[in-house]
């Protein structure tokens, strides 16, 4: 059977496990898709008989408003992920830098265009947080980066002054970047991290987001990206024709007139996430960042517990795939405060094991 390397994979589980699972290996809103973009995806399958819209000029439109650029610098993607692996054959880089550990799909994406890549590794002592020291690998020699902010598995944010540092020297050494910034709508205050802003004075950045995690949209399969209109083209031309379906479009377009829905999700992260990191840190492992909708921590001589759980229908994350951990670090979603008490207890369990 083929081993998956991302969370999510409730499939495979069900496979094994015939009772409720609880799934903490994906990071996905605990309050599940807005009802009005549930509504309008039902609604949407009447219209399936017809091709989608493979602009996505409505819900373009919508996004611009929402983000304050020009419809021309937004690109519609079959999730995230798609855009990932479009930004790297439109722009076909012959080396890139990534952190370590970050998401695996950006290593993914540059191997099938034959990038050679190299890691900045991102240091246990510093926190998992990135540093300046990255600023002298930034040279002419690497032709793109890519970031996450905040990152993936350790939900650590990139310092503002240390972005804008790192912006600027891509910047003067030719340097494309790739931000990925869909976790940030999850962060207590993200207009002081997103770069959405920085558009105009830095044609060589693009910012990923995504309705996957915010709007608990990761069947549906809808993401997008901001850039300059140069690199949109580019973008464009290498996507396949009718890549957001009809539901996904309407979807987005409704989940993005919520308010109330993006308020209390900010509650219910802010509080349960608290809970979450108290409950395992009583256990005596260590969290590190934790900045957003998931808890990266460590539990030293666990090795085996991200399988322990799994024989109670509970999923989480381990990161001994991640480049530069190993198989004592894991990764746990927020979820709801019955399902967060339920892993507390098992963890609990365990950790008396």
């Amino acid at each position: 059977m083929k081993t998956m390397i991302h969370g999510g994979d409730i499939y495979s589980a069900r496979e094994r496990f015939s009772g409720e699972i609880l799934d903490f290996s994906a990071n996905i809103n605990p309050l599940g898709m807005p009802v009005s973009a549930v509504a309008a995806a039902k609604k949407a399958i009447e219209e399936c008989e017809h091709y989608p819209d493979p602009l996505c000029r409505t819900l373009t439109s919508a996004i611009s408003e929402k983000e304050g650029v020009s419809s021309s610098q937004v690109i519609c993607g079959n999730g995230a992920a798609d855009l990932i692996f479009r930004a790297a054959l439109a722009l076909h880089p012959r080396r890139a830098l990534l952190l370590a550990p970050s998401f695996a799909e950006y290593a993914q994406a540059l191997a099938v265009v034959g990038c050679e890549t190299s890691c900045h590794f991102l240091r246990e002592q510093d926190g998992f947080s990135l540093t300046a020291e990255i600023l002298p690998k930034l040279t002419a020699g690497i032709d793109l980066l890519f970031l996450c902010n905040p990152n993936n598995p350790t939900g650590e944010v990139i310092e503002p002054s240390l972005l804008e540092k790192i912006l600027r020297r891509c910047r003067e050494q030719d340097i494309f970047v790739v931000l990925d910034e869909c976790f940030c709508d999850f962060l207590e205050e993200p207009e002081i991290y997103t770069q959405v802003g920085q558009l105009a004075q830095y044609p060589n950045l693009l910012i990923l987001k995504a309705f996957t995690k915010i709007y608990a949209m990761a069947g549906l399969r809808l993401g997008y990206a901001l850039c300059g209109e140069k690199m949109g083209r580019a973008m464009e031309q290498c996507a396949q024709p009718w890549s957001v379906s009809i539901p996904a479009q309407a979807a987005g377009l409704a989940a993005l007139e919520e308010k109330d829905y993006l308020i209390r999700t900010k509650e219910l992260i802010r509080t349960q996430r608290k809970g979450l990191k108290e409950g395992i840190t009583s256990l005596g492992w260590r969290v590190y960042g934790s900045k957003a909708n998931f808890v990266f921590f460590r539990a030293p001589g666990q090795g085996n517990l991200k399988a322990r759980l799994e024989e109670k229908g509970i999923l989480i994350r381990g990161c001994g795939n991640y480049p530069g951990l190993d198989e004592s670090y894991y990764r746990v979603a927020v979820r709801s405060p019955r399902e967060n008490q339920m892993l507390l207890a098992a963890l609990k369990e365990q950790a008396q094991n």
